[in-house]
């Protein structure tokens, strides 16, 4: 390769690393690569620049640690960006406890200046547990914490997590979202619908309005938007606590859960 070709190689490779979608170009160049696909395989919609393909694999083939650079760059990049996300919300979290609310349902004290949130599966049989630790503690403590659930219900291994969030998000709709929470977690070996009609009866709600709201878009992205907020602060399983910015997970014990309340309320 003479000199000039090299230094035009050198330059898209400069360019290209500059850019976030680097690591998918990479990404794509390396697969064609192995699995040979050409222009006319790739279907008369395809949109990809045959010279600037070219150049890539050329790169490619001079630099084969520029996969792994790509990927590991995108994934601290990724994680600097979880992470900034993660203290930007635990932050605000400390300043002003009632911002983390939202829509969510609450319980306990009115005041919000001491605000416990709960990511919680009501299939997850830690959560379950926990939740009777969450009942101890707020018992005590009611009148200067406020609960606040958010909804996470782990899909890919609990079949029922997600129906079972919808029918207490449509109970939250009638007022009756703590009694369904703690019905459904006293319930869990029975989660289906025979236990949430049960349930919806008992409670005197309106079963066609029930019926209605819980297999509504508006629960669906209620729930998405609880989701969607446990995503981004990182957190892959339940149950997950954070208490004025400070963090826990797990069947947590009693005394434990007192001891980070004293810690900030400080």
């Amino acid at each position: 390769m003479n000199q000039k070709k090299k230094m035009n190689v050198s330059t898209i490779w400069r360019k290209l690393r500059s850019q976030q979608a680097f690591c998918l170009a990479v990404l794509l160049a390396g697969c064609l690569v192995f699995i040979g696909c050409s222009p006319a395989q790739s279907g008369a919609g395809n949109s990809v620049d045959p010279k600037l393909k070219e150049q890539v694999l050329q790169i490619i083939r001079e630099n084969p640690q520029a996969i792994l650079e790509s990927v590991q760059a995108y994934q601290q990049q990724q994680q600097q960006s979880l992470k900034a996300a993660q203290q930007s919300f635990l932050q605000e979290m400390k300043t002003n406890p009632k911002s983390s609310i939202g829509d969510s349902p609450s319980t306990g004290s009115p005041s919000q200046q001491i605000v416990l949130l709960e990511f919680s599966d009501f299939q997850c049989p830690f959560c379950a547990r926990a939740h009777d630790t969450v009942k101890q503690f707020m018992a005590k403590h009611q009148d200067k914490v406020t609960l606040a659930y958010k909804h996470f219900p782990l899909t890919s291994i609990h079949p029922q997590a997600l129906p079972a969030a919808k029918a207490a998000w449509a109970a939250q709709q009638q007022g009756k979202f703590w009694e369904y929470y703690s019905a459904l977690f006293e319930g869990q070996k029975e989660l289906g619908e025979p236990l949430y009609a049960s349930i919806a009866q008992k409670l005197n709600l309106k079963l066609d309005k029930f019926n209605t709201d819980r297999n509504s878009p508006a629960a669906e992205a209620a729930i998405g938007k609880d989701v969607q907020l446990a995503q981004q602060l990182g957190i892959e399983g339940t149950p997950f606590f954070i208490m004025n910015g400070q963090t826990f997970s797990g069947a947590i014990e009693l005394s434990e859960m007192e001891s980070i309340l004293a810690s900030v309320s400080k």
